[in-house]
């Protein structure tokens, strides 16, 4: 085994990147005095509220990874997290899933009401391209590589083409293809593009990238899997989020179509290949490693 690998402390890793994340995002965010006031505390509500911060840090990772500096990727990481958290506060809202909890704290729309929540999320997805704008990718990528990922990932054919297709299948009959389509659009995509996003900060090739795009698609894979695991099978208090819920409503889940054994295997397989993913990298790719183990392997 690996001397480096042996000594890999994935614990004291979080610690240490999420604190940096911390810090840089109550930086970077708009005093909560700034008016209008009620908008940027309710940004600074959500974002700050806690969280793993996991696509900053497979940001930092992946740049790592291609043999890069991490503090290149800081800005395009924290932008990653903004946008995530406008999607979490738009999710949570009473025409979307109605949740009333949030790692461990009331949702946004609970606290300054559905119309501030709304313009809270836009605001901050409004934010994480104005913070990629500002990020400069190294030669040969063009100057609007940046957004271009992120956007593609957040769009349409992203993201919210996830939310819309979760939305339309509850209480539908279940379907292995349509609960693919939810978990890959609603999720995979903007773990893979925070994961592209850190390897073009590094530097990567095209075959670099092409391989961090796979790791951070299985391993997105696997953790809405585990997502959804978690939710049949642990409690309010562990996760910090209502569990139960996906069944409740009828949600279309990994779990509800396959099964909870066999959702556990897909998971597990699909951090293996995150894994196998990685093996072409030249940089340090323990925490990348690391980290899907982790993933599959939460309590909440």
């Amino acid at each position: 085994m690996d001397t480096h690998e042996i000594m890999f402390d994935l614990q004291q890793y979080l610690k240490e990147k999420t604190g940096l994340i911390n810090k840089a995002l109550d930086r970077a965010l708009p005093a909560a005095n700034t008016r209008p006031a009620i908008l940027h505390h309710a940004m600074r509500y959500s974002v700050l509220a806690g969280g793993k911060r996991l696509r900053p840090i497979l940001c930092l990772a992946a740049a790592e990874a291609v043999g890069g500096k991490e503090k290149l990727a800081i800005i395009p990481a924290l932008a990653t997290e903004v946008l995530h958290t406008y999607t979490l506060i738009h999710d949570d809202l009473p025409c979307m899933d109605d949740d009333d909890l949030r790692r461990g704290k009331p949702t946004s729309h609970v606290v300054f009401g559905e119309a501030n929540a709304i313009l809270a999320g836009d605001a901050l997805l409004t934010l994480a391209f104005e913070w990629m704008a500002r990020a400069v990718p190294p030669k040969p990528y063009a100057s609007n590589q940046l957004i271009l990922e992120l956007a593609c990932a957040a769009g349409n054919r992203g993201v919210i083409a996830g939310q819309i297709e979760d939305l339309a299948s509850e209480g539908k009959k279940t379907n292995a293809a349509t609960v693919h389509y939810i978990h890959m659009h609603k999720t995979a995509v903007l773990l893979r593009a925070a994961v592209r996003i850190g390897g073009i900060c590094g530097g990567a090739g095209k075959g670099e990238l092409s391989a961090l795009g796979n790791y951070g698609e299985n391993a997105g894979l696997a953790f809405q899997i585990t997502d959804d695991i978690l939710n049949e099978t642990s409690s309010r208090e562990k996760m910090g989020k209502a569990a139960g819920s996906d069944r409740k409503r009828g949600k279309m889940t990994y779990v509800a179509v396959h099964g909870l054994e066999k959702a556990k295997k897909m998971a597990r397989q699909l951090a293996g290949e995150a894994v196998e993913s990685l093996q072409s990298l030249k940089g340090n790719t323990e925490p990348l490693k690391a980290v899907v183990e982790y993933i599959i392997a939460r309590k909440k």
